[in-house]
């Protein structure tokens, strides 16, 4: 399990590091160099459009590649989703400029990105599923976590490499190269990501099905519609606060509050080592007391947490902007530390690869699409606290409280041991 749960950490990572690295980017420089003629409120507008593409795409990548793993096995999509997100964003770094090509600039960039979401959309459904069927049921929260814990690695080593290039380069060398070189990257940790996964063994409740779906997203819809539904909008609070936090929230502190770039990365960064590190133990909490009281937890948390949040961002200073990125992304933590298993167990296995990932990425078009654009067009209309935005978010948290409100619990119970002559002779 170890083995099996460590490469499923270190492919999620890889593929959500060449996500992320886009988001960071589009926060900070893709706005005048692929949107000139705008300006830099709009430019940024813009560049979060093709952002909020990939996660258009995203669902379609989880139909698609969960076919795959409800007709063919999970292991396929690990392996075929990492080549197309590692391959799209290499290409990203390599696009030229619209000084350099006109409007094929920023269209090179909504199809490259498109494809970069088509493949992240299969990634966490087979990666999950992987870990979460081979895993025993009194500890499926705790190994499936794993896979979890990935897109705060890969949002550490995405904005690591960029913060390391902000130090080391003046902002006309990042603005004309550097800011390529962390899409470079991905090629080579695509490379390794393939290597640790080429071993790994196929999921055991896969080949335990006799009668795979012939068409999974068909069944999908015509018996499950309304649980797609639900978990599509349970889980799109956790989006929008995780992207509110790691991509608004920048474009916000650097342009509008005139916070340094390398200041603003360091408070997130900092508050994303926290949350990652919290979330094996929330799993745990969510092995020993169930899922569903975690995930209404965190709900209740965001929505309380989100004007705070504001307001603590709106200082400019770095210790309270740290803090009100940590309150948000621990209420975050506390609900998608448990997701890897609670969706898996609320499909049945012969849908369950389609049925995750197209729950698990709608949620992410309701919640991530959306609101690095809908943030920054409120702020833009806002004084020095963007209460639009906090009341945004909230709005959001109470949606998802709505949704999870109505979805059953799945943690398994507990198994009885049985009561021995001894241990019954002692209890008298």
């Amino acid at each position: 399990m170890l083995r099996l749960a460590t490469a499923s950490l270190a492919g999620t990572a890889i593929e959500f590091y060449d996500f992320f690295v886009y988001g960071t980017a589009a926060a900070l420089v893709l706005g005048p160099l692929f949107f000139p003629t705008f300006s830099p409120s709009a430019g940024t507008l813009a560049a979060f459009a093709t952002f909020g593409v990939g996660f258009v795409a995203r669902p379609l990548g989880a139909v698609l590649f969960g076919h795959v793993g409800d007709r063919h096995g999970r292991r396929p999509v690990l392996v075929v989703s990492l080549l197309l997100t590692g391959a799209s964003t290499v290409a990203v770094g390599c696009v030229p400029t619209y000084d350099a090509i006109g409007v094929a600039a920023p269209l090179l960039l909504l199809v490259l990105r498109f494809l970069q979401g088509l493949g992240l959309g299969g990634e966490w459904g087979g990666a999950v599923l992987l870990t979460a069927e081979h895993a025993p049921a009194g500890r499926r929260a705790l190994w499936s976590s794993f896979p979890q814990v990935g897109p705060a690695v890969g949002f550490l080593l995405a904005n690591g490499a960029v913060l390391a290039l902000s130090a080391a380069l003046t902002d006309a060398q990042f603005a004309r190269w550097g800011w390529r070189v962390p899409f470079w990257a991905a090629g080579a940790l695509a490379l390794l990501g393939l290597w640790l996964r080429s071993s790994l063994p196929e999921s055991p409740r896969f080949l335990e099905i006799d009668d795979h779906a012939r068409v999974p997203l068909a069944e999908l819809l015509r018996d499950h519609w309304r649980l797609v539904l639900l978990t599509g909008g349970a889980l799109a609070v956790g989006y929008a606060v995780f992207y509110a936090v790691t991509t608004w929230s920048l474009a916000y502190a650097t342009e509008r509050l005139g916070v340094s770039r390398t200041v603003m990365l360091t408070c997130v960064m900092a508050a994303v080592v926290v949350k990652g590190a919290l979330t094996p133990v929330m799993a745990l909490l969510g092995d020993r007391h169930g899922r569903r009281p975690l995930c209404l937890a965190g709900c209740a948390a965001a929505a309380l947490w989100m004007f705070p949040m504001v307001a603590l961002l709106s200082t400019g200073e770095p210790l309270p902007m740290f803090l009100g990125s940590l309150g948000a992304l621990i209420a975050f933590v506390t609900m998608f530390a448990v997701v890897a298993a609670y969706l898996p167990e609320l499909y049945a296995p012969r849908v369950r690869c389609t049925g995750a990932s197209v729950g698990y990425n709608l949620g992410g078009v309701l919640g991530g699409a959306l609101t690095p654009v809908a943030a920054t067009a409120l702020a833009e209309h806002s004084g020095r606290v963007p209460w639009g935005v906090g009341g945004y978010l909230a709005g959001v948290a109470l949606l998802s409280l709505g949704c999870f409100a109505l979805l059953p619990e799945t943690r398994p119970a507990p198994a009885v041991r049985p009561v021995t002559d001894g241990a019954a002779r002692g209890s008298r």
